[in-house]
């Protein structure tokens, strides 16, 4: 039982957040509690800034603070490739990785009808936009190897099989991530070495 509604209130939203038990959602109101008004303060000013201020880049969709993110405009990366991954955390993992100095593209998600997410759910659209302007070269797929990563891949790659036609190259990581793993959760050295010996993409992915 917890003697306090505030209390009560204070792990029942900490408690919303992925991986956090109510045990440690108590721990955590506590460990508040028991600090200064300034520093609680502090902490729930950088949240509510956080929440106010990070936008999605107008090109990528990755987190940024500006209008377009640091990779978009980093003259550094080359843009003639473009990497798509589900979501932000992908991205991250591959930059962890230091082997990759292209675009990305973070998509929003993975095309899962069990789940009811459709292509129109998702960041394609404006991927499709940004093949047609004609700069990339190379369209990578970073997604997970799921069933529903798959089906994502081959939706996209159906999409731009007439740019596929004039010139674009279309490849995926290789397999070095097992078979139903999350991207994210792969560890660096497999990352990288799965960007660097990427192999192209063809139908015969699919299933």
């Amino acid at each position: 039982m917890i003697p306090s509604k505030y209390i009560e209130n204070a792990v029942n939203e900490m408690a919303s957040l992925p991986g956090v038990g109510r045990k440690t959602a108590l721990r955590y109101v506590l460990e508040l509690l028991g600090r200064s008004e300034t520093e609680v303060e502090r902490f729930a000013d950088a949240i509510r800034v956080m929440r106010a201020e990070v936008k999605l880049c107008a090109q990528c969709n990755n987190i940024s603070d500006e209008a377009i993110c640091e990779i978009c405009t980093n003259p550094s990366r080359d843009k003639s490739m473009i990497c798509v991954v589900e979501d932000i955390r992908d991205l991250m993992a591959l930059e962890a990785t230091h082997q990759y100095k292209g675009l990305y593209h973070v998509l929003g998600g993975k095309i899962s009808p069990m789940d009811g997410i459709g292509p129109g759910d998702l960041h394609i659209g404006s991927l499709l936009s940004r093949l047609s302007e004609g700069e990339a070269r190379e369209l990578i797929f970073a997604l997970s190897p799921t069933m529903e990563g798959d089906t994502t891949a081959y939706y996209i790659f159906k999409k731009i099989e007439k740019a596929c036609a004039d010139g674009l190259s279309v490849s995926a990581l290789t397999r070095g991530v097992s078979i139903g793993d999350e991207l994210q959760y792969a560890d660096e050295v497999t990352l990288g070495r799965s960007i660097l010996h990427r192999t192209p993409y063809d139908k015969s992915w699919q299933g």
